[in-house]
């Protein structure tokens, strides 16, 4: 999984091509840190189906107030740069996630 950061951000999601998905979480955010072992595991199950990325908000604040993620964890969808699809907080569970996945990819 490709580590964002406030320099790369746009580049790879914004300006990418095809499905990035983005997992936005925090320092210490308890439910984003139970998610993202299985995030990991998608990453690994459907990585050549699209790109899977992770931003770690504590150190991007701004950059994720931009992108309208106020509560976490967030996982977003991003199509050729849009933001197209997301999961938040309670909603953000492992089931939601991969249908999520399977939904933008056709898998």
């Amino acid at each position: 999984m490709l580590e964002l950061t406030k320099e790369n951000f746009e580049d790879e999601v914004l300006k990418a091509e095809g499905i990035v998905l983005v997992d936005y979480y925090g320092t210490g955010c308890v439910p984003c840190e139970a998610i993202m072992p299985f995030v990991h595991e998608c990453a690994d199950k459907y990585g050549d189906k699209m790109k899977f990325t992770k931003l770690n908000t504590t150190s991007a604040r701004r950059l994720a107030i931009s992108q309208q993620v106020m509560g976490l964890p967030v996982i977003a969808i991003y199509k050729d740069g849009k933001k197209v699809d997301e999961l938040i907080k309670d909603d953000a569970t492992p089931p939601n996630i991969e249908q999520m996945i399977k939904h933008h990819t056709g898998a």
